[in-house]
């Protein structure tokens, strides 16, 4: 009895679902980020531009690190000039700013398209996974942020207005459900 080998049609053959932890990016030293590291924490992502109207959104963003990182909340930030040109400075210049200006502890990537052709495939997959208001798939403007929970689902997204001073009580609720 001869044995060939088995085929699987290409309908029986599909790609795994990505995930939030299969990503790996680098911040704005060179050091790439392997977001596995952040499974079974709370994890903001935003995008960010140093001469917005929203850049004061630093000091809560810093504010909630400061109060949550220790129960296991993480904050990436990622600059980008998609909007107004708000964010023309080198990746160093701007993790630079962020810490002198706002203390910032929290890591600060490297520049990265939100929007369009260019977009990064991390922005491709939050904004696949949570629409924004009235259904709105694309980021609208800077200060955008995804909320993804301890098991990496992305539950919440706010825009540019809402502050996290606003949502502190989501992520708290959220780092508790965990512990």
């Amino acid at each position: 009895m001869s044995t060939s080998p088995t085929t699987t049609s290409s309908a029986t053959l599909r790609e795994p679902k990505p995930s939030i932890y299969s990503f790996s990016l680098t911040d704005a030293e060179n050091n790439v980020i392997n977001f596995a590291q952040f499974q079974n924490k709370v994890l903001l992502i935003v995008n960010v531009a140093s001469l917005c109207g929203f850049t004061p959104q630093y000091h809560e963003l810093q504010q909630l690190y400061s109060k949550y990182h220790s129960q296991g909340l993480e904050i990436l930030a990622f600059p980008c000039n998609q909007f107004g040109n708000q964010e023309p400075k080198s990746d160093k210049k701007i993790a630079s700013a962020c810490r002198r200006d706002f203390g910032v502890g929290f890591p600060i990537m490297k520049k990265i398209k939100v929007n369009g052709e260019d977009e990064s495939l991390l922005y491709q997959f939050l904004k696949n996974e949570k629409r924004g208001m009235f259904g709105f798939k694309g980021v609208r403007w800077n200060f955008e942020k995804f909320i993804i929970d301890r098991k990496g689902r992305v539950v919440a997204r706010f825009d540019s207005w809402i502050t996290p001073n606003q949502f502190d009580g989501m992520i708290q609720q959220l780092l508790e459900e965990g512990s």
